[in-house]
């Protein structure tokens, strides 16, 4: 997702659809726009509004068509489950949303974009429980669309959206397999004694 640095270590490959990112002729800038992130901490860019913090990247590719602006800035955030709460005030600045609002308006600026997968790391660990299951049936509806990787340290959450799970630990692979065998039925001992709460 980033420029290489030099000093940095680097084992393996990230395969994206069969292709290795980090092969000598991949560009990173085409990897951004087929892979979307969302982070822990809501980041919409303060000085903008609510609208421009959606079509950032999109403009930044070039799109200056306003109709088709404003027609992906609501595409968007009805994706984001955003649209009725947002529509009368786009012009208002992004960070006088509340933070589960936020998170849902970065969720939205990641889908203008239309990547092909989008990486989340952590999107509801700072939200009260209300806005948590706001994000949660987002990724289960946007899940039937779109590829979604969600990086996550709440088991409850993992069992309640993904279809796979793959648990690291230290930086390794431990298990990946399909979350209801992961969480019933783990072939590995470290990852029965993770879900059952022995440690961790």
């Amino acid at each position: 997702m980033h420029e290489l640095v030099p000093s940095a270590r680097m084992e393996g490959e990230i395969r994206l659809f069969g292709e290795d990112i980090y092969g000598r002729s991949v560009e990173p800038v085409l990897v951004r726009r087929r892979v979307g992130m969302v982070f822990q901490k809501s980041n919409p860019f303060p000085t903008m509004s609510i609208a421009d913090n959606v079509t950032v990247g999109l403009r930044l590719n070039g799109l200056r068509n306003k109709s088709l602006l404003a027609e992906r800035t609501e595409q968007s955030l009805v994706m984001a489950a955003l649209w009725e709460e947002v529509k009368d005030r786009l012009s208002a600045p992004a960070v006088s949303l509340s933070g589960g609002q936020q998170q849902r308006l970065c969720i939205a600026r990641a889908l203008a974009v239309q990547p092909e997968v989008v990486l989340m790391d952590e999107p509801a660990s700072a939200l009260d429980p209300l806005a948590t299951s706001k994000i949660e049936d987002l990724i289960l509806e946007l899940k039937q669309d779109y590829t979604i990787v969600i990086v996550t340290h709440n088991m409850q959450q993992a069992a309640r959206i993904s279809a796979s799970t793959a648990f690291f630990y230290l930086g390794e692979l431990v298990e990946y397999g399909s979350t209801s065998k992961m969480f019933t039925n783990p072939g590995r001992k470290q990852t029965e004694d993770y879900v059952t709460g022995r440690f961790g």
